[in-house]
């Protein structure tokens, strides 16, 4: 896979997950659990979205080391805060499934 292919993949997974909770945030809480602080969803989604728009971007016009140092690093924090806050019990395990994804997008950089 090119790093432009996989930019493009990383931001559609990025903008899926990012636009569900500002789409539709009942039916997200329906999968995700409840949330105590809906504006902090509705702020992560928004962020995840900037990071699928310059994905995106990078995919169109080439990916440079500021892209790569973007989709790693986004990736690794919300790999990070899906491990750590379902040890903690603070999120649902779904969430894991969702680290998985952000683990094989690591994986899939560094082998780029």
């Amino acid at each position: 896979m090119t790093p432009e292919a996989l930019a493009a993949t990383q931001a559609a997974y990025f903008g899926a997950t990012g636009l569900w909770p500002l789409v539709h945030l009942r039916s997200f809480q329906a999968v995700t659990g409840p949330k105590h602080d809906r504006w902090l969803v509705l702020t992560v989604g928004a962020l995840v979205c900037a990071v699928a728009a310059a994905l995106a971007l990078a995919a169109v016009d080439g990916v440079g080391r500021s892209d790569l140092v973007l989709a790693v690093g986004a990736a690794l924090a919300l790999l990070l805060v899906d491990v750590v806050f379902t040890a903690r019990r603070v999120i649902a395990r779904i969430y894991l499934g969702d680290a998985a994804i952000e683990a094989a997008l690591i994986g899939a950089w560094l082998a780029v």
